[in-house]
């Protein structure tokens, strides 16, 4: 079930909090209550995609980026993702998110999202998000002009770039092992 309560929460929050740049990173405080966890007695990993959410949804509305949506009609898709799981998240632990974008190409917007438990990243995600239209993506130079950014493209890092490289190789669509003759 998506957790409507905790969104609600997140977007209370960040209409509360001071606006921030397109490239700032949001910080926000979750909690893993027992419905997030798994048979393994930890947050599940589907669970942790669901909560990711709720830090976009706060970037989004702290950057600018839900207003210019809303005023241009525009969707917002994620097209992408990369995970590392390298912690445990236990019931009742609290943990910071920070979510932030890193840069953009031609087509995408690059966000980095991660989980901390104290001083240790449990995980790490990097998304590939494109804002859409009836025709299909608007340009990212567009979609931050319409944020109010006038700053230049940053260079994406050399890992953000080489995984853009790696999932360009990747065919598509992917070989269906489990076709019935």
């Amino acid at each position: 079930m998506y957790p409507v309560i905790r969104t609600l929460k997140e977007i209370i929050l960040a209409r509360r909090s001071p606006a921030i740049g397109p490239m700032d990173a949001h910080v926000s405080w979750h909690r893993c209550w027992p419905q997030d966890i798994d048979v393994y007695f930890e947050m599940n990993n589907g669970r942790i995609l669901t909560i990711m959410d709720l830090g976009r949804t706060g970037l989004g509305i702290r950057t600018g980026l839900v207003a210019a949506l809303q005023r241009n009609r525009w969707g917002l898709t994620m097209a992408g993702a990369s995970v590392r799981y390298r912690k445990r998240i236990r019931p009742f632990t609290r943990f910071r998110m920070v979510s932030k974008c890193i840069g953009w190409d031609d087509k995408f917007i690059y966000l980095d999202q991660s989980i901390w438990i104290g001083q240790d990243c449990a995980v790490q995600i990097l998304y590939r998000s494109a804002a859409t239209d009836r025709n299909g993506i608007v340009r990212p130079d567009r979609l931050l002009a319409e944020m109010g950014m006038r700053d230049p493209q940053p260079r994406l890092l050399d890992w953000v770039q080489g995984w853009i490289e790696a999932d360009r190789a990747r065919p598509w669509p992917p070989v269906d092992h489990g076709a019935q003759p």
